[in-house]
């Protein structure tokens, strides 16, 4: 899935936090939050918006403003909540699996 290969860079996941929390922005003014240059954080958007991530509007026509597109992460996070989901319920049988043989007897073998 792009939106996670996109999320692998921690750069990435700052530009998205940022953006996030502070709402849409260009190039530069990311660039004036971020400890990164103008053309690194362009690099990031755009590989952020290739993953779905963003969407770049253009309000005034002339500037273009960077936003989250909160419905690919959404898609992740029910993946992953299923996935938590499907792992819970294993390890809940492994558990009681693991009771029950603790609260059995141990057979004894003799020996020959």
């Amino acid at each position: 899935m792009a939106v996670f290969a996109a999320l692998t860079d921690p750069i990435r996941r700052s530009v998205l936090d940022t953006l996030a929390r502070r709402g849409p922005a260009t190039v530069s003014e990311l660039a004036s939050r971020l400890p990164i240059t103008r053309q690194a954080v362009a690099k990031h958007l755009a590989q952020l918006v290739e993953a779905g991530l963003l969407r770049a509007d253009e309000p005034d026509g002339r500037r273009v403003r960077y936003r989250v597109d909160p419905a690919p992460v959404q898609a992740a996070l029910r993946w992953l909540t299923a996935l938590a989901t499907e792992w819970d319920d294993r390890f809940d049988a492994l558990r009681r699996h693991l009771e029950q043989a603790a609260d059995q007897p141990a057979e004894r073998v003799e020996e020959p």
